[in-house]
Parts: structure tokens; C-alpha cells; sequence
């Protein structure tokens, strides 16, 4: 019960700060002064010949949290998985669960917060460690980052590992909540 109302109210919270529109433009530097727009504008600051890179969460309320973003900036919208063509996306995937795996050892989680709930345009998913005991919804196992699906309607998803598969959760909007903050 607990737990239920601990993730209403953080929904509530998330909805509240949520993005609902992106005019995130690299070509106009002001507009990457808001804060909606802050990931865009590192992402700007990365080399070009980089694809994945890594952020500490700036949240202190998430001081155990690291971003996975790609340097790819899609200007203009809210930057989702589906904007990533197949191999950037395995891509994103190796390099953030290499890296999940390498700061949690095997209890790492990596979490992708649906567009509803999302405070920021870039693109980008949560790594930390995965909470004991969380399991929710709709969820598949694969074995290879290939097979990871690509949310269509805008929800989000979480990952973590399951013997020698990976765990998928799906549509959910809220999902680094089973992260350790």
C-alpha cells in the first residue's frame, strides 16, 4: 500500500513539472537557458564523433543517479527513443547497461520516464540501483538489446537483469522510481 501511494503522489509531482511542449533550438542559444532544455544544451557541449555520454543526476534528491543521454539533438520536440534509428538505439542501450553494470554490479536498473511525465526534452534514461522487490505491469524478457521494443504511444519503460535475460517493464509513464534515489 505503501508503495502505491508513495508512486501517486510522485506521479502527481512528475505531472505537475512535466514538459508538455519543446522549444528546445541549438541554433538559438536563449532558448536553451530553460530548464526543460538544460540536457539539450550538454548534449551541444559533447564532441560530435561522441553518440552515448554520462551525466551524475544534478538532483540532490538523486544523488545515487546517472543520465545516459545520446549526443544526437532533435530540435523543436521531445526527443524520444523512436527519433533514434536501430543502431543508435542498440547503441544507447550497450553503453548505458554497460555502464549500469559497471557503478550496481548486478543490481542495476535503467529507467526511460514516459513523454507525460518527463521534465526535460533530451532524450535520456535514468541508471541506478534497482530497489529490492519492485515489479510491476506488463513486462517481457529478451536477451539482446536488439530486442528491446521501442515505446509507440508515448509511455516509458524500465530494464533490469534477470539471470543471464534482460527484464522489460512496459507502459508505464513513471519508472525511475524503482531506482534508488
Amino acid at each position: 500500500m505503501w508503495r502505491k501511494l508513495f508512486l501517486t503522489g510522485a506521479t502527481g509531482l512528475a505531472l505537475a513539472a512535466a514538459v508538455d511542449r519543446c522549444d528546445c533550438d541549438p541554433a538559438n542559444p536563449d532558448t536553451l537557458k530553460i530548464r526543460a532544455c538544460s540536457l539539450t544544451n550538454e548534449a551541444g557541449k559533447q564532441p560530435e564523433t561522441l553518440e552515448v555520454f554520462f551525466l551524475k543526476d544534478v538532483n540532490p534528491r538523486k544523488a545515487n543517479r546517472t543520465l545516459a543521454l545520446p549526443r544526437k539533438i532533435v530540435a523543436g520536440q521531445m526527443h524520444e527513443l523512436r527519433h533514434l534509428s536501430a543502431a543508435e538505439r542498440n547503441k544507447f542501450w550497450r553503453e548505458a547497461i554497460a555502464k549500469a553494470k559497471e557503478l550496481w554490479g548486478d543490481n542495476w536498473g535503467v529507467a526511460y520516464n514516459g513523454v507525460k511525465v518527463r521534465t526535460q526534452c533530451h532524450l535520456h534514461v535514468h541508471i541506478g540501483k534497482l530497489l529490492k522487490g519492485v515489479d510491476s505491469g506488463k513486462a517481457i524478457y529478451v536477451r539482446r538489446v536488439e530486442d528491446i521494443p521501442v515505446p509507440k504511444d508515448g509511455t516509458g519503460l524500465w530494464i533490469h537483469p534477470a539471470g543471464n535475460r534482460l527484464k522489460v517493464h512496459l507502459n508505464e509513464q513513471i519508472c525511475e522510481t524503482v531506482l534508488l534515489r
